[in-house]
């Protein structure tokens, strides 16, 4: 029987606040939904960081390198932050009100 690859995602989401939340997940609609739930991450609890909204996603064919990415995003200062989103095509100056 042949093996299915099954994808894994980083992700990167634009919270209600203005900051950003970095994650990892399996099945992205499912996690934005639980996100904005609030019973996401401890992070994106909080009321004032909903809703959030997705910036930012890409597929890996593994846990390690989906969770790689993530660790990476996450231990960057903000400013690095918005660089690699530029870098991806997502401006999030544009998407202020």
């Amino acid at each position: 029987m042949e093996k299915v690859n099954k994808n894994y995602f980083f992700y990167v989401l634009l919270c209600a606040d203005f900051t950003l939340y970095g994650g990892f997940t399996n099945d992205m609609n499912h996690r934005l939904a639980v996100h904005n739930a609030g019973k996401g991450a401890k992070y994106t609890r909080l009321k004032s960081r909903r809703p959030v909204q997705l910036l930012y996603h890409e597929a890996f064919d593994n846990k390690s390198d989906a969770l790689r990415a993530e660790y990476a995003f996450k231990h960057q200062l903000r400013k690095q932050k918005l660089k690699y989103l530029e870098e991806h095509g997502i401006n999030i100056k544009k998407l202020k009100k």
